[in-house]
């Protein structure tokens, strides 16, 4: 399934790239580790951002930054592999391909955490981000902001990790 995925996802930018001038696809580039360091860096300060709007009871803002903090780790991955992604689904369905063909040594298990595209799934964190981000909810739950908290930890860690291998 990520494989017809993420074809349609290479499709859709080269057609958008042949009528205008951006996509909201995938598209192979050249492979640069100081954009992926930025996007790391830009991980760690949505990380950073976490906290602080949990210190101030915004903890329901807060799960739109822990999503991008993880996220902007999956940019960073593609930037070192040598793609560009302007669209969340083919991130995480480029990102579980790669694993699944062993092309990046990532645990799949954070990614299933993240992003599952089995509908059953309820606490990914795009269901959390999206529950949050368009909902009327004020608190997110401490047992929910830990875990993930945790995983975004987890998520910038493995990155770092691999980005220097």
């Amino acid at each position: 399934m990520n494989s017809r995925k993420v074809e349609w996802c290479f499709r859709k930018a080269e057609k958008e790239m042949n009528d205008s001038s951006t996509h909201r696809g995938l598209l192979r580039v050249k492979p640069d580790l100081e954009k992926a360091r930025n996007h790391v860096q830009k991980a760690e300060h949505y990380l950073k951002a976490t906290m602080y709007l949990k210190n101030g009871d915004f903890s329901d803002i807060s799960a739109s930054t822990i999503f991008y903090a993880t996220y902007h780790c999956f940019l960073a991955i593609l930037a070192r592999e040598g793609y560009e992604s302007r669209n969340q689904e083919c991130t995480f369905a480029l990102i579980q391909q790669l694993i699944d063909e062993n092309l990046i040594d990532f645990d799949k298990k954070l990614i299933d955490n993240l992003a599952s595209f089995d509908s059953t799934s309820k606490e990914t964190s795009i269901h959390i981000r999206e529950r949050f981000q368009y909902g009327t909810e004020l608190h997110l739950g401490d047992d929910i902001y830990q875990k993930f908290v945790t995983l975004a930890k987890e998520v910038i860690t493995q990155t770092k990790l691999l980005l220097e291998q």
